[in-house]
Parts: C-alpha cells; sequence; structure tokens
C-alpha cells in the first residue's frame, strides 16, 4: 500500500509518503528542495556517485511512522544538506524546515 499525504510544518506544506513492502516499510517527508528519508535511503550513493545532483537529504534509523521519521535524529546527511547546517543528530523536522 501507498499512502500519500500533505503535512503543514510550522506553516509550511510538505509531502508525507509511506510504501508499505513486505517486511520493510519505505517512509519520506519532502518538499522542492529536498528531503529526510527512513534507513533504506544511500547518503554515500547520493554523496559519491549522484554528487552532481547537489541533493539535499538526511537519513534515519530505526523509524516506522511519519511521527517518528519527524522526532528521530538524522543518522546521516548529505554534504549539500551540510551546507544549510542540517548535520548528524539534527531532528528530522528542524532539518525539514531548514530546506525550506
Amino acid at each position: 500500500m501507498v499512502s500519500i499525504e500533505p503535512i503543514e510544518l510550522s506553516g509550511h506544506m510538505f509531502t508525507a509518503v509511506t510504501v508499505r513492502l513486505p517486511k520493510t516499510t519505505l517512509l519520506t517527508v519532502s518538499n522542492e528542495n529536498g528531503y529526510i528519508m527512513c534507513g533504506a535511503l544511500d547518503v554515500g550513493l547520493l554523496n559519491t556517485k549522484l554528487s552532481d545532483r547537489k541533493i539535499i537529504a538526511g537519513r534515519a534509523v530505526g523509524v516506522k511512522t511519519i511521527d517518528e521519521l519527524l522526532k528521530a535524529p538524522l543518522e546521516s546527511v548529505t554534504y549539500e544538506a551540510e551546507k544549510l547546517g542540517i548535520v548528524k543528530g539534527t531532528i528530522g523536522i528542524d532539518a525539514l524546515l531548514k530546506m525550506i
């Protein structure tokens, strides 16, 4: 099952996507500038092979819901996210608000 819903954070709109797969769930919250995602995100790949795309993203591990993703500290972030002040340990919602 795929669930897509708008969410408002401090007056700004984001899109939350939940994809339920066998034995796992993919979670992401995004806007037009960047996104945070569950542990399925390969930050290393984004920083190396896809670095020319300048992707702003962060990864939280051990989350099972969108609410948990928003409240979790990010385990890793892309170089482009770091340029915005998003660093390892930044809480998901705070990272998203820096992507505005």
